[in-house]
């Protein structure tokens, strides 16, 4: 198993739930043994990362995954009850450890309605030329390379809205990434 692949959405269909003492994941709604699940990719837990991320460490069965620990789930977390969203991907499993891209952040559904956050992305290159022919806010989301992206957004001493794209892992084979299409649009 490499460090990542290229889907940053591998599979999202139904919703879970999550028992953090056993740490297994049930599904409603899905098919985790046929959806191209592997060990190793991450789960993002909650819309917007609310409950944080989990390495998949099995698939258990077409409704059951299991994680291989709660260090990246929210601390004061103990339980995610039934109906949460979530997102499978193939991101840097390092990130995960890097305070920089902490939950929450927006990554099932794409990018938060508010204007702080923080988040891994994968960025193919169609959405990198687009996001660098911008114009205004849309400009700001542009990253350096196609790839594995870390953005982060803030508001500097003086007021102005700031967007700081780093490219972790530079790739042109970035693919399934829907999520991202609302700062990352393919057109």
């Amino acid at each position: 198993m490499s460090l990542w692949g290229n889907k940053d959405s591998v599979y999202s269909n139904g919703t879970i739930a999550v028992n953090l003492a056993t740490k297994v994941v049930t599904g409603t709604g899905v098919t985790f043994t046929t959806a191209g699940i592997a060990t190793g990719n991450v789960i993002t837990v909650g819309t917007g990362a609310t409950y944080g991320y989990a390495v998949i460490s099995a698939v258990l069965s077409s409704t059951t995954i299991s994680i291989a620990n709660t260090a990246n789930i929210v601390s004061g977390v103990t339980t995610v009850g039934a109906g949460a969203a979530y997102n499978i991907s193939q991101e840097p499993l390092y990130t995960l450890g890097d305070s920089t891209y902490k939950a929450p952040e927006s990554k099932t559904t794409g990018f938060s309605t508010s204007r702080f956050f923080t988040g891994v992305f994968g960025v193919d290159t169609t959405e990198q030329s687009v996001a660098n022919a911008g114009v205004g806010t849309a400009r700001k989301f542009a990253a350096p390379h196609a790839g594995w992206v870390g953005v982060t957004t803030y508001f500097d001493n003086h007021g102005n809205f700031r967007v700081k794209t780093e490219t972790l892992v530079a790739g042109s084979s970035i693919t399934t990434d829907a999520a991202d299409d609302a700062k990352y649009p393919d057109t």
